[in-house]
């Protein structure tokens, strides 16, 4: 069972293994309310898992740990499980996709784990590891549905209301739902006032449906680009725990998560990765009944893949008004493209693609397009380009 003196006892444990991440005020998030951050984007692996799992693995039986530990992940999970293990002196294995980013594969590597690549997904990786356990022996690592697991997470909900116990609220995000069972737990415990809502991105609502029917849910397919909360069916213990502590259950789009993460690098220069900002990302899109209040977000991790982070901040970019991509069509002869560059800085554009193209499908055979991308201010400012555009004659396609 799940108890308070448990998630005490893991916070003790976990002193010389995981880093206290101090909590940050957050004032552009949301201008209606005091929004404030639990960056657990700068733990130790750059994620929240390592405590979960450094909790497990300490409560192991002297024989337990002298056959190892078992785990499979496509990321964070892998390395929380690795460095707790290397911590503890213990030997760890684990099982990945074939397609896993190489960078969360040699990441799992130097914190000490030996990787063993499966072909497939997620699911043959855990097949494998699952076959592995019961051959060698080991101690399989459960991601989230496992009680010291869940304590282990729980010590973030210690910490939240050890530096802001009268926080009206704290958003936390779901995949399988370790996390928020932990943290719910220890906050309702502490503090029943106190809200706790859950967030899972649009495509992986795996605890969204499940707790809305009353019943837990396997998804066919989940597709975000928050990987990390990318889980088909929540676990029992999680689920029970979510429907008894936790409040509300909301969902983000791919946009609005794209969109967070763009605003926690501005405003907070904080990388956080998909699943890290769907908290930020419910409060920033005002999905939650938090006007006026004191709201935490827990932003549980930042490893983001560098090459995904470029096409995110370009989506975040376009979602906010802060670039503008417009298709012009112009005759094709001299002093048009001065006269749409004038037009455009006139009105503060700045101006950083330009693709020029004779298209045959323009009725004028004199005709072209003009592909250009602007930098701007917002939707306003973009609205003003146009129209200023479209007064000196320039069709806008």
């Amino acid at each position: 069972m799940l108890t308070l003196d448990k998630i005490y006892h893991a916070s003790y444990v976990l002193k010389d293994v995981v880093r206290e991440t101090k909590i940050v005020e957050a004032p552009k998030i949301n201008p209606d309310c005091r929004v404030y951050l639990k960056p657990e984007c700068l733990q130790h692996t750059g994620s929240f898992k390592l405590r979960g799992s450094g909790y497990m693995i300490s409560q192991l039986s002297d024989e337990e740990k002298s056959k190892g530990v078992i785990a499979c992940s496509a990321g964070n999970h892998a390395q929380g499980v690795a460095l707790a293990a290397t911590k503890y002196g213990i030997k760890s294995l684990i099982c990945l996709p074939d397609g896993a980013p190489i960078s969360k594969v040699e990441a799992t590597k130097n914190y000490g784990a030996e990787v063993c690549m499966v072909k497939g997904v997620y699911d043959d990786a855990y097949n494998k590891a699952i076959e592995l356990k019961e051959k060698h022996g080991y101690t399989f690592v459960h991601p989230f549905d496992d009680i010291n697991v869940i304590a282990g997470q729980g010590t973030i909900g210690l910490e939240i209301i050890n530096e802001i116990p009268d926080a009206d609220a704290v958003v936390v995000p779901i995949g399988g739902g370790g996390l928020i069972s932990g943290v719910a737990f220890a906050i309702k415990k502490l503090n029943p006032n106190c809200k706790v809502y859950g967030v899972q991105a649009s495509g992986a609502p795996s605890m969204y449906n499940s707790i809305r029917d009353g019943h837990i849910e396997h998804l066919d397919k989940v597709s975000t680009i928050a990987d990390g909360i990318q889980v088909k069916e929540p676990g029992e213990n999680t689920f029970k725990l979510v429907q008894e502590y936790v409040d509300e259950i909301v969902t983000v789009s791919e946009d609005e998560i794209s969109s967070a993460i763009l605003a926690l690098i501005e405003h907070q220069k904080m990388v956080a990765e998909g699943a890290g900002a769907v908290s930020v990302a419910a409060v920033m899109f005002n999905k939650l009944p938090i006007k006026g209040k004191k709201v935490v977000c827990v932003v549980s991790g930042g490893n983001i893949d560098v090459t995904i982070l470029s096409r995110v901040i370009k989506r975040g970019l376009m979602n906010t008004g802060r670039s503008a991509s417009l298709v012009i069509e112009l005759m094709d002869k001299p002093g048009q493209l001065e006269l749409v560059s004038r037009v455009i800085a006139q009105h503060g554009g700045n101006v950083t693609s330009v693709h020029h193209e004779r298209a045959s499908e323009i009725q004028d055979i004199n005709g072209c397009y003009l592909r250009l991308v602007l930098e701007t201010k917002n939707f306003d400012h973009i609205k003003e380009i146009e129209e200023a555009l479209k007064s000196e004659g320039i069709k806008i396609v």
